[in-house]
């Protein structure tokens, strides 16, 4: 306790660390009480959105509830999230965009710009999806009597919505701690879990289950604990760097020599390849209000489709693929190469260039298959739990899933970021046996 106290005091102390911690807090705030503005013309007391279950209960679930209250944050930053992954794969595709990728700061800036404009395209046309299942699920919640007029201001309002959160996001990473993006996703889950708990208290209890409620709970610690791991978990590569020797006459000296490593994570993507893949696995859901008479696009929206084989595999799949897509655009074994072999540094028993990258490829290939599997099969843990252990719907997402990674590695990251404002002013890390591990450990070649 007395550590807590001292750590909080230092964190005060810093002032750029204070004002970021006090910006984040306020953004989140805003974001929070936006979740509960309805759309006009909507009476919220009516609408059954949240109660739908299956995949629209998920989109309930990471909206912070904004999604059943028809909120103007409803959307929330799930079209940016569509609209990143479709431009990621134009990077991938397009000879304009790769060489856009290319062109330093400036090329970036533009590359986002346009991701945005693609978002503001993509929350159109979800916002007209959620309009008309709101108008086909909830009878009575619309009072406008003009549905032309409310039709074209509830999309307006919407789209500017989702826009404002994806700025509030990008302030957060700009001026506040932590990824905005991440982190008004991970607020949106937090807001939930209070609820959900209390639910599956009231649930078990309500059946003399005391016992199982015990064991669920004693399971989610054990799931957390292997969650924490797959997060931190890192490969170290050794790199030697040449001895140097610098100055003249007496003030020569020797510099390098040393042994570093080069930390390849075994989940480098992070919680990305989950939301890229949830992302593309609700794109259906939100046109089936749009085609009713459709049986396919309909049976995505229920909750025994969510549990489905059919759907637990497609998802499964989609993240192992989305783990080796985003690992390999984020992690470049010929750049890392290229300025080891600048900076006069090795990996023992490799040679330097291009069999040093063909050596860290070939590593990053390895860890990075089992990372895929088990950041997948987490990822399908809350429907295994659903089917096997009869647990509530919205507690069950907690059990692994989407939900759990994204608050331990978003938790996780802005706990390391806070910590390395704290070291870099010399005080004392979070964690009283030394730092938080698995962020960077000690990079041999800078940008790692």
């Amino acid at each position: 306790m007395k550590k807590l106290v001292q750590t909080l005091k230092n964190i005060w102390t810093i002032e750029d660390l204070r004002k970021r911690i006090i910006f984040t807090l306020g953004i989140l705030l805003i974001y929070r009480f936006g979740s509960h503005v309805v759309i006009p013309g909507i009476d919220a007391s009516r609408i059954s959105v949240a109660d739908s279950g299956g995949i629209f209960g998920l989109i309930d679930m990471f909206s912070g509830g904004a999604f059943g209250r028809a909120s103007i944050f409803a959307l929330g930053i799930m079209p940016y999230i569509s609209a990143s992954i479709a431009m990621q794969l134009l990077g991938m595709a397009v000879p304009y965009f790769q060489k856009m990728q290319k062109e330093g700061e400036s090329g970036r800036r533009k590359f986002n710009q346009i991701t945005r404009y693609l978002t503001v395209v993509v929350t159109v046309f979800q916002a007209a999806a959620y309009l008309a299942f709101i108008t086909t699920s909830s009878q009575g919640a619309i009072v406008i009597q003009n549905p032309t007029f409310f039709a074209i201001m509830a999309v307006i309002v919407l789209t500017a919505g989702t826009v404002f959160v994806m700025w509030l996001g990008e302030k957060i990473t700009d001026r506040g701690i932590g990824n905005g993006i991440s982190l008004l996703i991970t607020i949106g889950i937090i807001a939930v879990l209070p609820g959900a708990i209390a639910a599956e208290i009231g649930a078990r209890f309500g059946a003399g289950q005391g016992i199982a409620l015990i064991i669920e709970f004693a399971v989610l610690f054990i799931i957390v604990i292997a969650t924490i791991a797959l997060v931190q978990g890192v490969r170290r590569i050794p790199v030697q760097f040449a001895k140097q020797v610098v100055g003249r006459g007496s003030k020569m000296m020797q510099t390098g020599g040393n042994r570093r490593y080069i930390p390849l994570k075994v989940n480098a993507s992070g919680v990305m390849p989950i939301i890229f893949a949830q992302a593309l696995m609700m794109i259906p859901s939100f046109f089936a209000p749009l085609m009713p008479d459709s049986g396919f696009l309909q049976s995505m929206t229920t909750g025994n489709y969510f549990t489905s084989f059919s759907y637990n595999a497609i998802f499964f799949i989609m993240i192992v693929l989305f783990t080796y897509l985003y690992t390999a655009l984020i992690i470049n074994p010929v750049n890392m190469a290229n300025e080891m072999k600048q900076n006069g540094g090795f990996i023992p028993g490799v040679k330097p260039g291009r069999k040093t990258a063909e050596f860290i490829d070939s590593v990053m290939s390895r860890i990075t298959l089992p990372g895929s599997f088990f950041l997948a099969f987490i990822s399908i843990l809350p429907a295994i739990i659903m089917v096997i252990g009869s647990v509530e719907p919205m507690f069950a997402n907690f059990f692994g899933g989407t939900s759990l990674l994204i608050i331990v590695a978003v938790v996780l990251d802005t706990l390391q970021q806070i910590e390395s404002h704290l070291l870099m002013r010399h005080y004392d890390g979070l964690m009283k046996g030394g730092r938080i591990k698995g962020r960077g450990g000690q990079a041999a070649v800078s940008g790692i």
